[in-house]
């Protein structure tokens, strides 16, 4: 993955695209300190450093929107879109209902008690696939339902 987004880089660099180069400056940056943090990096590893990253993006783009401060909400949408290159596609949500109610029905989940194990078992079996706040309204929307 850092060879990857490194050979990236020299192309947005030869292109003079500042924003991108720029966003893969910042994974660049976070994958090598998870590498220097803890060794070698997995693909498990290398993706869910990825997906922290977005995460931060996703915040940051809806506080910035909250404060009016449009412009940088889009810098930070922009970052979210170079990042969403390098992390694999996202459950379907027709996916995600399938992994739900199999979770559910594994688990034999009855309440909203055991939302937790749902939980568990969706992410697991995901593999960080599913977007965390749809997963978590749809166990909700089920087990209270």
């Amino acid at each position: 993955m850092i060879e990857r987004i490194q050979n990236e880089l020299r192309t947005s660099l030869r292109a003079g695209d500042s924003a991108r180069t720029s966003a893969l400056r910042l994974l660049l940056a976070a994958l090598q300190r998870a590498a220097k943090d803890g060794g070698e990096l997995t693909e498990e590893r290398e993706q869910a450093v990825l997906r922290r990253e977005r995460k931060q993006r996703v915040e940051a783009a809806e506080a910035f929107a909250g404060a009016g401060r449009d412009d940088r909400a889009a810098g930070e949408r922009a970052e979210m879109a170079v990042i969403d290159e390098f992390l694999p596609a996202g459950l379907s949500d027709e996916e995600l209902a399938r992994l739900v109610d199999e979770a559910i029905a594994e688990t034999g989940a009855e309440s909203m008690r055991d939302m937790g194990k749902v939980m568990g078992l969706v992410n697991q079996r995901s593999g960080g696939r599913a977007d965390g706040k749809a997963a978590s309204a749809l166990v909700r929307e089920r087990l209270s339902g």
